[in-house]
């Protein structure tokens, strides 16, 4: 009985010291975590030295698509800017306060842009990059560090007028990877 119960627990013991070896092997850096949510710690006072971070040089690559639609109506972000905003404290209060989000957003740009006296007042120009959107609505990073990033763009309704609408959405890179966005 004794052998019985022995049996199923040497063998616990040896699948689970089989599963650790495997945590610790190197087979190249472990794939991006899901994104998660961001921590807001410190004020939303406006600091350059928070930003120091996303001035390192890094491996990582944002490959950015713009798929955005209102039922039927495509839009399209060809020729215009997309910026990306390191977080920050301040760039996530400042996210909240203009697109009532800290994750994902698609509002009317004017009503984003009517909601900037109440967002976190800095300059955080210095540290944020910038690309134009191509005409097959694509945009790309590359040479970032570990972190999470806001990309914000501006895309037109194709074909109907109709407002533009402002695209933010937070992505996490890390380990020298190539991310894919899609806005």
């Amino acid at each position: 009985m004794h052998e019985f119960r022995r049996a199923p627990l040497f063998g616990t013991l040896v699948l689970a010291a089989l599963l650790a070896a495997c945590g610790t092997t190197s087979l190249g850096p472990a794939p991006p975590p899901s994104s998660p949510p961001p921590v807001v710690i410190g004020s939303a006072t406006f600091s350059a030295a928070d930003f120091a971070w996303s001035q390192r040089p890094g491996g990582n690559i944002i490959a950015g698509k713009v798929a955005y639609r209102q039922g039927a109506t495509r839009f399209t972000c060809a020729g215009s800017a997309v910026v990306l905003t390191p977080e920050t404290a301040w760039s996530v209060r400042r996210m909240q306060a203009l697109y009532g989000s800290v994750e994902r957003a698609a509002l009317p740009s004017d009503e984003v842009r009517a909601r900037t006296p109440r967002a976190p007042p800095g300059d955080a120009g210095p540290f944020v990059r910038r690309t134009t959107c191509d005409e097959a609505d694509q945009f790309a990073f590359g040479g970032l560090p570990d972190g999470a990033w806001y990309a914000i763009t501006v895309v037109k309704p194709v074909g109907v007028t109709g407002p533009n609408v402002a695209l933010m959405k937070r992505i996490v890179v890390r380990g020298g990877r190539m991310a894919p966005l899609v806005m």
